[in-house]
């Protein structure tokens, strides 16, 4: 099982950027397709975006599209989330996710159940 560790949440103004950073352990992380999901108060945990194993492939919720942007860095082991355009209803704790798979994030979006592997999550707060 890969770690994974998030960091860069925090507090916003509306209109404001975020990036938030996942590390990764491991030795294989060339073969996990990444992804975010998010969870409101009250709400249940929601995808956010994905990218598959080669970078090749990304799909993002259709709330964020546009404004966010998923990537990886091979050399770090970390999948980033560019957030920009923040809005209030981005609020959530966000979850970095990892599922071994060549397959997962190719040719449909994924969904949580495609995900084997969490982070601990971090706070993002957008503020009106």
């Amino acid at each position: 099982q890969v770690q994974l560790v998030e960091s860069g949440g925090g507090l916003v103004q509306a209109g404001g950027s975020l990036r938030l950073s996942c590390a990764a352990s491991g030795r294989s992380f060339s073969n996990y397709a990444m992804g975010w999901f998010r969870q409101a108060p009250g709400k249940e945990r929601e995808f956010v975006a994905s990218i598959s194993w080669n970078g090749g492939n990304t799909y993002y919720q259709g709330s964020v599209k546009g404004r966010f942007t998923i990537s990886r860095d091979y050399a770090k082991n970390t999948v980033y989330l560019q957030m920009n355009s923040l809005k209030p209803e981005d609020t959530a704790i966000y979850y970095c996710t990892a599922a071994l798979s060549l397959r997962v994030g190719v040719g449909r979006p994924p969904t949580y159940s495609d995900f084997g592997s969490w982070g601990q999550g971090t706070q993002v707060t957008v503020s009106s």
